[in-house]
């Protein structure tokens, strides 16, 4: 059965284009369950009018069907609450000016 840790690194490859950090990160990963292989993410964007939205949640998932005993992966967007800088840990923050 897949761990959070390891989900969490698998997620940690994908990267917003404009910003150049992970999903981790960022503090967009919102919830994950693990139900023996099957795994499901919810997750948010920096911006509800992101262009690559599409292409980030397809990245997400394909991401997450690669850790070992993972047999099915869904990646659910929210933006309940909006993400915010804030979800960001405060170093990398600093790092960015924000």
């Amino acid at each position: 059965m897949p761990t959070e840790a390891e989900i969490r690194k698998a997620l940690r490859t994908v990267k917003d284009p404009e910003l150049n950090l992970d999903l981790v990160v960022l503090g967009l990963i919102y919830d994950m369950k693990i139900d023996g292989g099957k795994v499901e993410v919810t997750m948010s964007l920096t911006s509800p009018m992101c262009p690559v939205a599409g292409e980030l949640l397809t990245q997400a998932r394909e991401a997450v069907e690669k850790v070992p005993g993972v047999e099915s992966a869904e990646v659910e967007l929210t933006f309940s609450p909006p993400w915010t800088a804030d979800r960001i840990p405060p170093t990398i923050r600093a790092a960015l000016g924000l």
